[in-house]
């Protein structure tokens, strides 16, 4: 099970890290955050990222036989403030991960390898090919698969993939297919930090559209206009970059046309 390194509050608790969290850890988050003015205009955001991990039942019939009911059931039961002033009793319960399709894109960095194989072996005898493209999509983002299918006696083989894996720390899940086996390798990944793209906010947008305003304005001043001192400076002037097409004249003089001209010239001298 991986962990995060901060302190988890209800304000930075998110529909992945609350994962890692336990019934006894959502009374305490909620005690904690009931000294928090805000806690009444994010009440509804804080349930729903709980509800995305936990089951959560209100108590409405105060009794010890009832929620003794509730714990027979594996919930735990405990009080919270709602609304700044109303006290409910909830009964909360871990979501558990049995099949495949219980496996989401929040939940899978917070499931291991050894947990990820039972719950392979407890959903299909196909083969990793007979998960859903979409099933396979998340347990890849969470974890190194790799799949090998060999007859049963070649599979084991010493120094061979099995060997290696293993030794890599890999859990494995085997599943029969007749005379051959289909051995499926599950490592976890490492947590990678996720860069996201920030988008410009209305007022950044209207302060980008005013820049490129004063910009075009700018571009629309007379020809006329003063230029900066920079701009009158002799010294950018740079001999060494005059080439040749420096010295092109305006005019592509035809070389014929030359010697018709001059000959109209010795004409008019007689």
């Amino acid at each position: 099970m991986k962990r995060q390194g901060q302190s988890l509050s209800l304000k930075n608790l998110t529909k992945s890290n609350v994962w890692d969290i336990q019934e006894s850890d959502v009374f305490r988050l909620w005690a904690q955050a009931e000294r928090d003015a805000d806690l009444k205009d994010n009440e509804r955001h804080y349930i729903d990222v709980i509800k995305s991990a936990f089951t959560i039942e209100e108590v409405k019939i105060d009794k010890p036989e009832v929620i003794r009911k509730y714990e027979a059931r594996g919930c735990q039961v405990g009080q919270v403030r709602l609304d700044d002033s109303t006290i409910v009793k909830w009964a909360l319960k871990k979501k558990p991960i049995l099949r495949v399709t219980d496996l989401t894109w929040e939940n899978i960095h917070h499931v291991s390898a050894r947990k990820l194989v039972e719950v392979l072996e407890r959903n299909f005898g196909g083969g990793w090919d007979s998960l859903p493209q979409s099933v396979q999509d998340i347990i890849q983002s969470g974890f190194d698969i790799t799949t090998t299918t060999l007859p049963a006696a070649r599979l084991k083989k010493p120094g061979g993939l099995y060997d290696k894996k293993v030794a890599d720390g890999y859990e494995v899940l085997e599943i029969s297919k007749g005379s051959w086996t289909e051995a499926i390798f599950a490592k976890e990944k490492p947590m990678v930090e996720v860069t996201r793209t920030k988008f410009p906010t209305p007022e950044e947008l209207a302060a980008e559209e005013d820049r490129l305003a004063s910009l075009e304005d700018d571009e629309d001043l007379p020809e006329d206009e003063p230029k900066s001192s920079d701009d009158d400076d002799d010294d950018s002037f740079d001999d060494d970059k005059l080439t040749e097409e420096s010295y092109r004249t305006t005019f592509d003089t035809n070389p014929e046309e030359l010697e018709m001209a001059d000959e109209v010239t010795d004409d008019d001298d007689f």
